[in-house]
C-alpha cells in the first residue's frame, strides 16, 4: 500500500485530534522512510531492540505508542545517532499513536478493560471503570508484572483503571464517583498516594499499555514485537 493510504487507516483508528496538547508534533509519522508499505511491525516503544527486530522482519513501518523523539532535536549525540542509523539505513517509517490511541475506541484503555475482564464498564475522561472479578495474585498474573498496593485493597471489587501514568487526583476522584473502591495505574507519586480517597494498585507502565498495542497488531495482521523492561522485585 502507498503510505498515504496506511496513514489514513491509522488516523481512522486513532484520530489525531483526539491527542492531548502535550503530543503536539509528537504523533503521526515522526520518521519518514519508504513510500510503499508491505509489512508493518508494532510495539509499545521504539527501542533499539525493537528497531532491530523490525528491520530483521522486513517491516517497512513500525507503529509504536511512545515517540522515541520526545524532546526537540537540536543536536544528534551518540545515543540518538546510534538509534537513527539503522532506522534510516533500512528506510523504515516510524509512526506514533500516543494519547490519541489512549482515548480512541478500542484503544489502550479499552484493551486493558478487556484483558482484565471488567464488566459494567463506564468510560472515564481517561481510562475505564468496571467490576473486576480477579483477586490481587490473579491481577498480577493477568498483567504479567508484580503489583504494589497503597492502602487496604480488597479484590474482587469495582476498580478504575488507566493505562500508563494515570495516578491523577482528578481521575481517581472520577473513578470514586463511578463507584470504584480501588484504582489501578502506573508511576505513583508519594503525594498522590497520601491524598487518595481510594486504595491504589500500582503496576508498570509497560504492563498496562502493551495489551493495547498487542491487540492492535493482532487486529491489523501486523508483526508484534514484545520488549518488556528487565524488572525484579526485591524484599
Amino acid at each position: 500500500m502507498d503510505i498515504r493510504a496506511v496513514i489514513r487507516e491509522l488516523e481512522e483508528i486513532a484520530p489525531p485530534d483526539g491527542a492531548e496538547e502535550m503530543d503536539s508534533g509528537r504523533i503521526g509519522l515522526i520518521i519518514a522512510g519508504t513510500r510503499e508499505i508491505g509489512r508493518v511491525a508494532c510495539a509499545l516503544d521504539a527501542t533499539p531492540a525493537v528497531v532491530k527486530a523490525s528491520v530483521s522482519s522486513g517491516a517497512d513501518m513500525l507503529v509504536v505508542h511512545h515517540t522515541p523523539l520526545w524532546s526537540p532535536v537540536t543536536a544528534v549525540p551518540q545515543a540518538l545517532a546510534a538509534f537513527l542509523k539503522p532506522v534510516l539505513a533500512a528506510d523504515l517509517n516510524i509512526y506514533v499513536m500516543h494519547t490519541n490511541f489512549d482515548h480512541a475506541k478500542g484503544g489502550i484503555n479499552d484493551a486493558l478493560a478487556g484483558l482484565l475482564g471488567l464488566t459494567s464498564v463506564e468510560e472515564m475522561s481517561l481510562g475505564v471503570c468496571g467490576d473486576c472479578n480477579l483477586d490481587l495474585p490473579g491481577l498480577a498474573r493477568c498483567l504479567g508484572f508484580p503489583l504494589r498496593t497503597w492502602g487496604l485493597v480488597t479484590l474482587p471489587c469495582r476498580i478504575g483503571a488507566v493505562g500508563g501514568s494515570g495516578f491523577d487526583p482528578e481521575l481517581i476522584g472520577e473513578a470514586a464517583s463511578l463507584g470504584a473502591t480501588a484504582y489501578l495505574s502506573a508511576e505513583l507519586r508519594h503525594s498522590v498516594a497520601r491524598g487518595s480517597p481510594l486504595p491504589l494498585i500500582e503496576s508498570t507502565h509497560y504492563a498496562l499499555e502493551v495489551p493495547g498495542m498487542r491487540q492492535l497488531a493482532e487486529r491489523m495482521g501486523w508483526t508484534f514485537i514484545d520488549d518488556p523492561p528487565v524488572m525484579e522485585t526485591w524484599r
